[in-house]
C-alpha cells in the first residue's frame, strides 16, 4: 500500500521511465533527514545498463526539480531491480511463480514476520508462498518488503 507521497512520486516518476521505453519497476523512498535517498528500480527485455541508468536518471531529476515534491536534500539512484530483486505489485508476484521468495510483514502472522518459501502465485489480492509444509495466503498490502532470493546451481 502506498503512502500519499510514494504514490505522488510514482505518479511523477512512472510516465518518466516509461517514456523512455522501461518499465517501472518500483521505487523506494527512505527519509533520512540530510541523507534521504530515493531508488528507482527500471528494468527491460534486454537487461538494464549503467547508460540507461544515467539517461533515466537525467530525466527524473530534471521533473523532480521542476514539480520539486521532496522537501530537503535527497540522493536519487536508479538501477536495474537485480536478482534479489523487490516485489511491489500483484503482477510481480505472479511473474516470479515457483522462484523461492522472502517477505517481512507489516505485522506479526503466526508471532512472526519474516517469512521465506516457495512463491506458488497469487489468489485475488492475496500472495501465496509455501513455507516448509505449509501454505500461506498473505494480502499483498500486508507485505511490508519481498525479494526473490536468487538461486544459484
Amino acid at each position: 500500500m502506498l503512502s500519499g507521497k510514494q504514490r505522488l512520486l510514482e505518479e511523477l516518476i512512472r510516465p518518466v521511465v516509461e517514456g523512455l521505453g522501461f518499465e517501472f519497476w518500483g521505487m523506494e523512498f527512505v527519509s533520512q533527514g540530510k541523507h534521504s535517498v530515493l531508488r528507482v528500480f527500471i528494468d527491460s527485455e534486454n537487461g538494464i545498463m549503467l547508460e540507461d541508468c544515467e539517461v533515466v536518471s537525467r530525466q527524473i531529476s530534471g521533473v523532480m526539480d521542476v514539480e520539486d515534491p521532496i522537501a530537503g536534500e535527497y540522493a536519487l539512484e536508479v538501477s536495474s531491480p537485480g536478482m534479489d530483486r523487490p516485489l511491489y505489485r500483484l503482477d510481480q508476484f505472479e511473474r516470479y511463480a515457483g522462484h523461492k521468495v522472502s517477505l517481512k510483514l507489516r505485522m506479526p502472522f503466526d508471532g512472526r514476520r519474516k517469512f521465506e518459501g516457495v512463491l506458488k502465485g497469487i489468489e485475488g489480492s492475496d500472495v501465496v508462498v509455501v513455507v516448509e509444509d505449509s501454505e500461506y495466503l498473505f494480502p499483498v498490502d500486508s507485505i511490508d518488503k519481498a525479494n526473490v532470493v536468487p538461486q544459484f546451481d
